[in-house]
């Protein structure tokens, strides 16, 4: 369960990131590399041991928090999820 929803949730931020304006190149490769390292965490059974994927998600947020709430939210929601599982 708690991975189909981290896949559903990774969807939503792929598509949030897709509609970023052109103008933002930056932003969008370093959101695709975050869901892009998410999801090879997720088919390779999530673990932590080699850095902590929520201070990482959590410097994601705080550099996006601004430019793009809808990304935050959806990465506080990836956030809590891999919490809910340990992580």
């Amino acid at each position: 369960m708690s991975k189909e929803t981290l896949r559903k949730d990774l969807e939503r931020l792929r598509t949030e990131v897709n509609q970023l304006s052109s103008s933002q190149p930056q932003s969008q490769e370093n959101l695709n590399s975050l869901i892009t390292n998410l999801e090879s965490r997720i088919e390779n059974e999530i673990n932590d041991d080699d850095g902590n994927l929520v201070d990482e998600i959590r410097d994601y947020i705080s550099r996006f928090e601004a430019e793009h709430p809808r990304a935050t939210v959806i990465l506080n929601d990836i956030m809590v999820t891999l919490s809910n599982m340990g992580i």
